[in-house]
């Protein structure tokens, strides 16, 4: 496979995760969400969408460049691709636990978990393409705010 098709692939892959995360959350922004005390520096709804869309693509394009260097380093391309695998896993299923079990706490854990996992991607897709690893940091900014809104959100509502 060429650098775009693997990098399309990839695409493809994690827009299908931020798909299914969305049915999830989507079902419960208008039944429980919406009921909730957020902070006063939660942002609109509308802009959930973009944002984690491009973060979608920017990981995985991310992804798509350290898979092409697959041939000339491949252990360690298969371990940093390996820690793309589990922090995109942890992505999905803190929709599940904040959205579907509704659950802010156990989502909380979860988002410092994920956030760590982010961080080590970053390091190793970095030591491999450094543009990869730079397309990783809005993608950790993002989750680092989300960890303090999922935090604050939890807070209110305890």
């Amino acid at each position: 496979m060429n650098k775009l098709t693997k990098i399309s692939v990839l695409v493809a892959t994690c827009l299908c995760v931020g798909y299914f995360s969305g049915i999830v959350t989507k079902e419960s922004i208008a039944t429980w969400y919406i009921h909730l005390q957020k902070p006063f520096f939660n942002p609109p709804n509308w802009i959930f969408a973009p944002v984690w869309s491009s973060l979608y693509i920017m990981m995985a394009v991310a992804a798509g460049l350290v898979w092409d260097r697959l041939d000339s380093n491949k252990e360690v391309v298969k371990k940093a691709l390996i820690v793309f695998a589990v922090q995109l896993a942890l992505n999905a299923l803190w929709s599940f636990l904040f959205f579907g079990l509704k659950n802010p706490l156990l989502a909380l854990i979860e988002i410092v978990v994920l956030w760590l996992m982010i961080y080590e991607t970053y390091n190793q897709f970095v030591k491999i393409n450094k543009i990869a690893g730079y397309l990783f940091l809005p993608y950790l900014a993002w989750v680092s705010f989300a960890m303090v809104l999922n935090a604050s959100i939890w807070w209110l509502n305890k």
